[in-house]
């Protein structure tokens, strides 16, 4: 029997799409509330896969709407006690349970300091759904391995379809409204030849720029949880200052590479590596020696980037059983963590 992992991956396409369908009058709302309020800033809030989901938006956000955004670490809440000047900001929380204490504490004080709130939660109603002006169920339905992979496609998805309504852009819009097609070819995707070749390595570097960043953040976490590999994620860019000094002969990089802006510099980098002996992989066409993972391209750099999660998380899902752990369930891990 496939492993809940793994239907789960395979259900990414009708989540997303339930997601598209049932949410869009919450949306709408979200992105309307956004564009009336005209924040100067935004802050998110979240933990875990959630904080790579929000540290998508933020790249996101800043690209589209020209917005500064900032992660704020829940416990200035829940621990120090301490609120911000944020009558001017939006803030979006992000929890698949909604549950956790100090992300709803610091929710709740970003709306008592005045801040138009946001959730995307795939549990409603809930504590932080609850705490927040605008809330946002991701549909994305019962998760029950402990690894997220359809709730946090959805939570930046949720985030993507917020932005393009505020943002009123036809191009995002489209991309998003085509997108559950494109994840059909994605969850077919196979990554065989990086399988084929990580062999007993127990350490490998994840790499991205911009938004495919925080997919490198994500892949990094998932081999941690389900295959007990260490995986550091980097920007290609700060990779070069510093961390490329543990690249040696047939160190694992792989590099998150969308269509966008930054394509032919991570290419760059990307080869660069390859050719000091590194193994090298990237999800892109054009690299001179970095070998090339296959990929969909969905027309629009954003949901280009977001796309590259769903054939690695089929790739770790098989790994992490071909290393003789259950992805299902992760040595030490739950799957709901309540900070406080």
């Amino acid at each position: 029997m496939p492993t809940h992992m793994r239907q789960e991956i395979d259900e990414i396409p009708d989540a997303a799409s339930r997601l598209l369908s049932s949410a869009s009058g919450d949306l709408q709302a979200a992105g309307k509330a956004l564009r009336a309020f005209d924040p100067a800033f935004l802050i998110t809030i979240a933990r875990g896969s959630s904080d790579h989901a929000a540290h998508f938006l933020k790249y996101a956000i800043e690209q589209q709407a020209g917005r500064a955004v900032a992660s704020i670490g829940p416990s200035l809440a829940s621990i120090y006690g301490k609120s911000l000047k944020l009558d001017k900001a939006a803030a979006i929380s992000v929890s698949q349970s909604g549950k956790s204490p100090d992300i709803v504490a610091l929710a709740q004080s970003a709306a008592a300091a005045g801040a138009l709130t946001i959730s995307l939660t795939n549990t409603r109603p809930s504590p932080l759904s609850d705490a927040c002006a605008h809330a946002i169920d991701i549909n994305a339905g019962p998760e029950l391995a402990v690894a997220a992979t359809k709730s946090f496609f959805n939570s930046v998805l949720a985030g993507l379809a917020v932005l393009a309504e505020w943002t009123v852009d036809a191009d995002l819009q489209r991309s998003i409204r085509q997108l559950p097609e494109k994840l059909h070819q994605a969850i077919t995707l196979d990554w065989k030849d990086l399988a084929a070749e990580l062999g007993d390595a127990d350490s490998l570097y994840m790499l991205g720029r911009g938004p495919s960043l925080a997919i490198a953040s994500e892949a990094a976490l998932k081999f941690k949880e389900t295959s007990e590999m260490h995986a550091e994620a980097y920007s290609s860019a700060e990779v070069l200052h510093g961390p490329v000094a543990l690249v040696d002969r047939r160190f694992p990089v792989v590099t998150f590479a969308a269509r966008d802006a930054a394509l032919m510099s991570v290419l760059t980098t990307a080869d660069s590596l390859a050719e000091k002996g590194a193994l090298a992989f990237v999800t892109a066409d054009g690299a001179s020696y970095a070998r090339r993972l296959p990929f969909v391209e969905t027309g629009h750099p954003l949901t280009d980037s977001l796309a590259l999660i769903v054939p690695f998380y089929g790739f770790v899902e098989a790994w992490s059983r071909s290393r003789g752990f259950n992805p299902d369930a992760p040595a030490a891990l739950k799957k709901v963590t309540e900070t406080r």
